[in-house]
């Protein structure tokens, strides 16, 4: 693989963007090289044709910008087979893009009422809605879904055709699902979200992305980030006012437990 950055990637600042962070999650973790620049959302109008980012630029000879999360990690896959950013098996294939798809498209309640903020930890009585709880349910059956036939379809095939192997991932290996699901588990613990109804499997998921070495250096990313006064965002902070709820910042030395989100 080439050391020279390929593809340039600007979008907001990723301590508060999910869409962004999406993007960003799968450089990092399949090391694809890349330059980055992240900016404010009064700028977003100015770079973007959509006026809307994350978007992706690429080098010579293709000179495109491609915008959507979702797109760009399709090109993303398309442009380095050979990294698998999906599973290698089409049955696995298939769910990790429908997973992928629904996270993209779906879960309006969790992404209005609790705005990305990876460093932020809202404590009291945080208000979560019916709604919101329905929409909690599901991505934590996604989850234990996503490892119960995974695990089933692993033992079914051949791995000296597929290559592939459970490595607690949703689908096996790290994939664009995890990915896509990345700022979704962030929630969580920011707002200290119910997991009353998350399934060992579940859990496992998470514990597995909470330390794995690649989310690792992304987390400590997002406090350097937050250690410069230009990147916060002031619409995104403090977004529970009121009696019950205080704000404050998760020191960067957390370490996850089943136990520590409950």
């Amino acid at each position: 693989m080439s050391s020279k950055p390929d593809y340039h990637l600007i979008g907001l600042y990723t301590r508060y963007s999910s869409w962004t962070a999406r993007v960003e999650a799968v450089l990092e973790y399949f090391q694809i090289p890349y330059t980055s620049e992240f900016i404010t959302l009064d700028k977003a109008p100015t770079i973007s044709p959509s006026a809307r980012v994350p978007i992706l630029t690429t080098s010579t000879p293709l000179n495109l910008t491609i915008t959507d999360s979702l797109s760009i990690a399709e090109f993303l896959a398309d442009q380095n087979p050979h990294l698998h950013l999906w599973p290698r098996d089409a049955k696995l294939r298939a769910l990790a893009r429908s997973a992928a798809a629904e996270m993209h498209s779906g879960f309006g309640t969790l992404r209005n009422t609790f705005h990305t903020n990876f460093v932020a930890r809202y404590t009291g009585e945080i208000p979560v809605t019916a709604d919101a709880r329905k929409e909690i349910r599901r991505v934590l059956a996604i989850w234990d879904s996503s490892r119960r036939v995974t695990r089933e379809r692993l033992l079914e095939i051949d791995h000296d055709d597929h290559d592939d192997v459970d490595e607690g991932f949703l689908f096996g290996r790290f994939s664009i699902a995890d990915a896509f699901f990345w700022p979704v588990l962030w929630r969580f613990r920011t707002y200290n979200l119910p997991l009353d109804e998350a399934s060992p499997e579940a859990l496992k998921w998470m514990e597995t992305m909470w330390n794995n070495p690649a989310m690792k250096r992304l987390v400590h990313g997002f406090y350097r980030q937050a250690e410069r006064p230009e990147t916060r965002i002031e619409q995104y902070e403090n977004i529970f006012q009121g009696d019950g709820v205080q704000c404050e910042m998760f020191s960067e030395d957390w370490e996850f437990t089943a136990a520590a989100l409950r």
